[in-house]
């Protein structure tokens, strides 16, 4: 079989013309080398995966999710978006600047899931551009469930009259997974047309979406790439088991077979003391990230996945002989909430 039959058989296998979307996304993102970070770490031929330019909002993974959960909405002839994140959120961002570009309203409730930030965390960063793009929101303190609490209050603002529209947090849900189902293939169709493999992929996993999108997107192509999750929140087990669920659920969306567990595949060594909260291999992984190939990692999701990735080089989890896709998720603008350990970084 021609590599041009099998790249049309891959589409066959993953239809996606069929659920409503709305082109959001600069895609396909760039694959790039990162030379001197592998030369620095001695380890590995790694590469990123520039997801930090999909173009809405400074970009980021959401918009990928969002492409299809607007679309959905947009069916459904929703006036409002309604979501939920931590104060810093990154998908909040990106939901309520995709509310804009569509003529839409958005309503937010950001969880205080992180202590010890002073007055500054709620209206710099993240915040800061919410409240430029219009968005409104309420505050709730940590350990709610938040999806709950965002579907109460979208059940208040239908009876008030809106058309809303409810995502769960980080767009997290068999149709925001479609999006990374989209990025897998386009994974596949960069290896088929520059020739190009990679023998691992490295991401951060919190919501799961990103994550469970990538796996069932490989699993139903029948391309065998394996994804490391770097967990940046929930214990290995949590996580794996959160990330299987919602795999099984967008393969069945799909319709396709589900994959076993151990497909799952989940690192929690690099969470430090909990979600929003930069580690030491955080801080470090920003810091040279940044002076050996002028990329910018956001303290809550892409330093901990990138800190993952160094630690493994570091321990020898790859062949020398390896070539390793790093999955950057974006999130740069929550570096402005961190102002004081990013400071730190530039002595």
């Amino acid at each position: 079989m021609s590599s041009t039959e099998t790249l049309d058989r891959q589409h066959a296998q993953i239809d996606l013309d069929r659920f409503p979307r709305t082109p959001l996304c600069h895609q396909p993102t760039p694959i790039e080398a990162m030379p001197r970070l592998s030369a620095a770490l001695g380890g590995p031929s790694l590469f990123v995966k520039r997801d930090d330019c999909t173009g809405l909002a400074m970009g980021g993974n959401k918009t990928r999710k969002l492409e299809f959960l607007v679309g959905e909405a947009m069916e459904e002839k929703a006036d409002m978006l309604v979501t939920q994140g931590a104060v810093q959120s990154n998908h909040v961002r990106q939901t309520a600047a995709a509310a804009c570009k569509l003529g839409m309203k958005c309503h937010v409730l950001l969880e205080r899931r992180v202590p010890g930030r002073d007055a500054s965390y709620e209206s710099t960063g993240n915040v800061l551009l919410d409240n430029l793009f219009g968005a409104t929101h309420e505050f709730r303190p940590a350990g709610l469930d938040m999806n709950a609490e965002a579907r109460t209050v979208t059940e208040r603002l239908q009876a008030e009259g809106h058309r809303p529209y409810f995502i769960p947090g980080g767009g997290s849900n068999p149709t925001g997974a479609l999006g990374y189902v989209a990025c897998a293939r386009e994974i596949a169709e960069h290896s088929r047309a520059t020739g190009q493999s990679f023998d691992w992929l490295v991401m951060s996993t919190g919501s799961t979406g990103t994550h469970a999108g990538l796996v069932a997107g490989f699993h139903a192509m029948g391309h065998e790439l394996p994804v490391m999750g770097v967990s940046v929140r929930q214990p290995r087990e949590r996580q794996m088991q959160a990330v299987h669920a919602l795999t099984q659920a967008t393969l069945e969306k799909l319709g396709h077979d589900g994959v076993p567990l151990k497909k799952i595949i989940v690192d929690d060594g690099y969470v430090g003391e909990g979600y929003g909260i930069p580690a030491p291999s955080t801080l470090e992984a920003i810091r040279l990230t940044a002076r050996q190939e002028g990329l910018l990692l956001d303290p809550v999701y892409s330093a901990k996945g990138m800190a993952g990735l160094i630690g493994m080089v570091r321990s020898g989890f790859f062949k020398p002989s390896d070539s390793v896709l790093f999955l950057h998720t974006g999130g740069a603008s929550a570096l402005f909430a961190y102002e004081d350990q990013i400071t730190a970084l530039a002595d």
